[in-house]
């Protein structure tokens, strides 16, 4: 949820809108505004909101059977899973992530990584009885059409084993492996069940891109957002209409709302940002000297060795400035970034601060006007 609108709950609400301006500082997004008229009793309703999903979830792991060898710490398990998937970003606290987790809890943490990649102000909704405002939301259909197709591709690329792979699923399995990746992945959450650097590229392609997209604007994902996608592309589209038709007035709406040209450009520019520093990013990793090396893989599928390349620093920067966790290749869901020099350590960390705290907000950081204001 964040340690602002922590604050906000207690901070007196000034009538200037800082308080306002909190709640977009912590809540990523284009549009982000109040569920009532006080900023403290949002910031009040989102907690309950939160902690009450988080409870929920605790209680439902513990109705499954304790991962064998670790019976003592099932509760304790419980919560460290549910607060990873509740702050969507947390790596595996035991060897294989969630490898060890028996199908009933992957399936839980799939459903409830997906809730939580959701806009909170929706669940608001439903608690007062909106459901069909929920219903007409076209981010929250964008959402859900992108999940059942990427967890579709991977689950058909695994099944139809289009390339060859050492695994070797079942039908179920092969859908719990998509759905759970796809899920931890597209809500930037970083769990794993299984070594996906090998599957298909089909199934790996996949999985790029909904690490690319991210979850729902006002949830505590990482990415671009799926609102910034569906904005981008009507906003594409109109500029399109306009090349054909220079008299074409827009009335294109989002959420109900009329979208204007600020927020659209607004849009492009978030995201011409993020592929710019993820650019340069990917450009200062080339110089370290670990490109070329071969890294000794070990996870389910086996022992393999894989050469430290282009894919490897292409990933781990696109996990980085998405906060997602694991990456692809040589920093894959069964190797870490310890071979990268304090340099690229250093880059790479500024990514993921510049990707959880949005990246106009630290940018304006380095601006002489907000120094000279303050």
């Amino acid at each position: 949820m964040g340690i602002l609108v922590f604050v906000l709950i207690f901070i007196p609400e000034s009538n200037d809108g800082s308080s306002m301006h909190l709640l977009r500082a912590e809540s990523p997004g284009p549009q982000v505004g109040k569920l009532v008229s006080k900023m403290k009793v949002t910031a009040r309703i989102l907690y309950l909101i939160y902690l009450g999903m988080t409870v929920l979830e605790v209680i439902i792991l513990m109705l499954d059977e304790p991962i064998p060898g670790y019976e003592s710490e099932q509760f304790f398990f419980s919560l460290l899973a549910t607060f990873g998937c509740a702050g969507t970003g947390g790596f595996g606290f035991i060897p294989g992530s969630f490898e060890l987790f028996h199908p009933f809890s992957q399936y839980v943490m799939s459903i409830f990584l997906i809730l939580f990649g959701c806009n909170f102000s929706l669940y608001y909704l439903l608690l007062i009885g909106k459901i069909k405002d929920v219903l007409r939301s076209e981010e929250v259909r964008a959402y859900f059409a992108i999940i059942a197709a990427a967890v579709g591709f991977v689950f058909i690329s695994l099944v139809g084993r289009f390339e060859a792979f050492p695994q070797v699923y079942t039908t179920e399995e092969a859908f719990r492996h998509s759905l759970f990746q796809v899920a931890s992945l597209m809500t930037t959450a970083g769990y794993t069940t299984t070594d996906y650097h090998v599957w298909p590229q089909l199934a790996t392609t996949t999985l790029v891109v909904v690490m690319f997209i991210g979850a729902m604007a006002g949830s505590t994902a990482g990415g671009i957002k799926v609102s910034r996608i569906v904005i981008a592309m009507k906003g594409a589209y109109i500029n399109v209409r306009k090349l054909i038709n220079p008299r074409y007035v827009p009335h294109t709406k989002f959420e109900g709302k009329t979208l204007e040209s600020k927020t659209i450009n607004d849009v492009f520019a978030f995201i011409t940002l993020f592929f710019f520093i993820f650019l340069a990013a990917l450009f200062l990793l080339s110089f370290d000297p670990i490109n070329g090396q071969t890294i000794t893989i070990i996870s389910d599928a086996g022992t393999y060795d894989v050469k430290h390349g282009f894919f490897s620093n292409f990933s781990a920067v696109l996990t980085c400035i998405s906060n997602v966790g694991p990456a692809f290749e040589a920093v894959g869901p069964y190797s870490s970034f310890a071979g990268y020099n304090n340099f690229s350590m250093i880059v790479l960390t500024f990514t993921m601060l510049l990707g959880r705290l949005e990246i106009l907000p630290v940018l304006i950081l380095f601006s002489r006007r907000t120094w000279r204001k303050a």
